[in-house]
């Protein structure tokens, strides 16, 4: 999957997980797009596929009310401009601010390109130990990169009447995006940054020939604390990397001192500059060059196959629709006759958590105090381990029942605690406390079992607040799963 259609799939995801009026896109119009995805991509085709399809077909259904929806997407996608004008800029400022030294004086120790070198000899050390302890030095974006990512990848807005009900979704699709496209951004700013250091250098190093030509630079040195031995050991490493390019040797010590600028004017300083030149290309220029080169390969290889967590409950739910159809759900109550209105509001909740088309069936009550004959909940997807809030907990019975179920339902299988609080509420529905209590209790009883339980008035759920706690508690039973 590409960058262009993982931007859509995130998208359609953030406004699938928070339109929970189902304002943006429908019941109807998400099960349109699944189906109509899979009859184009066919049963066999890989998920990324499915998703970018599926998502590109959902989305024409939310620029029918939402034509803003476009201006969202183009809203994080990487400005390409940015990286020809911060190239543009570094090349200007190298020529600007390069001053070889004041009085056409040149300060072989002070040469201005040296801690140009110096400091991109240290960018060098830093990468490298990024490399080797990256486990160590979890900063993948530094504050410079990030400000060139957030300069050519901006973030929606989620202002305008046409994106009034995109509003949560748009929040949502920014700090998914932003975090699932770390790494591109990351690439993307080095590779930026690689060119700026190589632009600035290379215009340096025009700066100095350019001011060559117009004035005439006399080169020595001087020093509080250096003699001429020293200097010679300094230069000579500093200088290796020009030296052997221009076959110009450094200066040894008994020259380096006749160049003092205490004992007289120095010497020429074109040798001197070609030093420098020809050093800033071999360490500056060449390898920024080539690390520029090697941040867009990865730029390119992350934004021709985007990683998108595909284990996450979302996906998987879509995904298990998409491969064996409808998902397979297995109710098993506990000494628990279940209400008919009970029953036709779990099989809502459902449909708005598993789809439509999720098959939803009924095991026979577990008899209170024969825990251990659990019904088989067979091939299930998701079985749902169902209470009455009526019934007092007791941590012994509920527990060993709760044990035998997940026995029997295996690792692969979903494990919901749902208690349906219809009748107890029906009774004190004037005493919240009493239901809050009951609750509590609940909780503290099946605490050992390490599932959290979901509490919903099956007989009238409300069915945004039912939705968003049984998705919640299948994305933790899908990331413990994986």
């Amino acid at each position: 999957m590409n960058e262009a259609s993982a931007r859509e799939v995130v998208l359609v995801r953030a406004i699938e997980t928070r339109d929970a009026e189902r304002n943006v896109l429908t019941d109807a119009d998400r099960e349109w797009a699944t189906r109509a995805a899979a009859e184009v991509e066919g049963d066999g085709a890989p998920p990324d596929r499915f998703f970018a399809r599926r998502a590109a077909l959902a989305l024409e259904r939310v620029r029918v009310k939402h034509a803003s929806v476009d201006r969202v997407l183009r809203a994080v996608t990487w400005r390409r401009w940015i990286g020809w004008v911060v190239a543009v800029l570094a090349l200007g400022l190298g020529l600007a601010t390069n001053q070889l030294g004041p009085a056409q004086r040149v300060n072989v120790l002070a040469f201005p390109l040296l801690a140009l070198l110096a400091w991109n000899v240290a960018m060098y050390a830093l990468l490298a130990l990024r490399l080797v302890f990256g486990w160590l030095l979890r900063t993948p974006v530094g504050p410079i990169r990030a400000s060139i990512a957030r300069l050519a990848q901006g973030l929606p807005g989620t202002g305008g009447r046409d994106r009034a009900g995109l509003a949560p979704a748009i929040t949502a699709f920014a700090g998914d995006w932003s975090r699932l496209s770390a790494r591109l951004a990351a690439a993307r700013a080095a590779r930026v940054l690689h060119w700026a250091a190589a632009a600035f250098a290379l215009g340096a190093i025009a700066g100095m020939y350019v001011r060559g030509l117009a004035f005439e630079y006399r080169a020595g040195w001087e020093s509080t604390f250096l003699d001429a031995t020293q200097v010679h050991a300094i230069l000579a490493f500093a200088l290796a990397p020009g030296s052997m390019l221009t076959a110009i040797g450094v200066p040894d010590a008994a020259h380096l001192e006749g160049i003092r600028f205490s004992a007289g004017p120095g010497e020429i300083a074109a040798p001197w500059i070609h030093l420098y030149a020809a050093t800033a290309a071999a360490v500056v220029i060449v390898p920024r060059a080539l690390l520029a080169l090697a941040s867009g390969l990865a730029e390119r290889r992350i934004a021709a196959r985007f990683p998108l967590p595909f284990e996450d409950a979302y996906y998987a739910r879509l995904l298990r629709g998409y491969r064996r159809g409808a998902a397979r759900v297995r109710v098993v109550p506990y000494s628990y006759q279940v209400p008919a209105a009970s029953v036709q509001g779990l099989t809502a909740v459902l449909a708005r958590v598993l789809g439509p088309h999720a098959e939803t069936t009924f095991a026979e009550p577990a008899a209170y105090g024969e825990e251990d004959a659990v019904p088989d909940p067979g091939a299930a997807d998701v079985v749902i381990a169902l209470f009455t809030l009526a019934a007092t907990p007791e941590r012994e019975n509920q527990s060993a029942f709760l044990a035998a179920l997940a026995q029997r339902a295996g690792g692969a299988t979903a494990l919901v605690v749902l208690i349906d609080e219809s009748a107890f509420r029906s009774r004190f529905a004037q005493q919240p406390e009493r239901i809050a209590e009951r609750r509590r209790a609940w909780q503290s009883a099946l605490e050992g079992q390490r599932l959290e339980p979901v509490f919903i008035d099956l007989a009238e759920p409300d069915l945004r607040r039912a939705e968003a706690a049984l998705v919640a508690v299948l994305d933790r039973a899908a990331e413990a799963q994986a």
